[in-house]
């Protein structure tokens, strides 16, 4: 089973820590066994989830030891990060963008779904991460200058399956931000659809400030606003994901 999911854009603001939390806290709230690991400096996704750890995945990245893993609640975990993590870039350790697999290869079994946060870069962390995927999924903005580069970023990907990572695969684009009022977001939506068509996810993540608010309250959408908008898309995204993926 292919359960490993990078989830990669490297313009930043675009929803990628946004969907790993809220993508990954409505399949646990499914009874499903989901593991978070946050491979951003920033950290914003340990931040969201105000869980307390002594130990982070730099340490394990620079040790070659175990992954921490801290429960976020019932069936959700996460590795966290650090500012720490941003020395990794100037790591004089050969192979380093492999560390990363070889960790989650101890670990993967023991998960349904595993889903990375990347930073807002093609780096050696974004790159440790599609060494170590199955799939990647794309949280695409819904503006003009996100979606110009998503042919960019496919190549990247691409490239990275022909020369490191064979069973590499795109997993799909998440419209984001979405605004459905707005000519911008419909053109958008209908450019992605035409040039990528069943990559793309029929249901569109709209732009509500529950989601934007809700890591300041340390809780993900279900829990911060459970009858709103933005929890009604991320439970239909989460449908979605387990219909496309799941035993797969």
């Amino acid at each position: 089973m292919k359960n490993i999911y990078a989830v990669v854009n490297n313009k930043g603001g675009v929803g990628k820590t946004s969907t790993v939390f809220n993508l990954a806290a409505g399949i646990a709230k499914r009874g499903i066994k989901t593991l978070m690991l946050d491979l951003d400096p920033q950290a914003n996704l340990t931040q969201s989830c105000g869980c307390t750890y002594q130990s982070n995945i730099f340490d394990a990245l620079v040790s070659d030891s175990e992954l921490p893993i801290i429960p976020v609640k019932e069936n959700l975990f996460i590795s966290p990060s650090t500012m720490e993590l941003s020395k990794f870039e100037h790591l004089q350790e050969v192979g380093k963008e492999n560390i990363l697999k070889s960790l989650l290869d101890k670990v993967k079994g023991e998960f349904d779904y595993v889903f990375i946060d990347c930073q807002p870069s093609l780096s050696a962390l974004t790159m440790s991460a599609l060494i170590a995927a199955d799939r990647v999924l794309i949280p695409l903005q819904s503006h003009f200058l996100p979606s110009h580069g998503l042919k960019h970023l496919l190549s990247i990907i691409e490239k990275t399956k022909k020369r490191l990572n064979p069973e590499l695969e795109v997993g799909g684009i998440i419209l984001t931000m979405y605004k459905k009022n707005t000519v911008l977001s419909r053109d958008i939506a209908s450019f992605v659809g035409t040039n990528f068509q069943d990559l793309v996810f029929k249901t569109k993540i709209r732009d509500t400030t529950s989601i934007s608010e809700a890591p300041a309250y340390q809780s993900d959408i279900f829990e911060y606003s459970p009858g709103g908008l933005g929890a009604l898309d991320y439970g239909n995204l989460c449908t979605e994901f387990l219909q496309r993926f799941d035993n797969k």
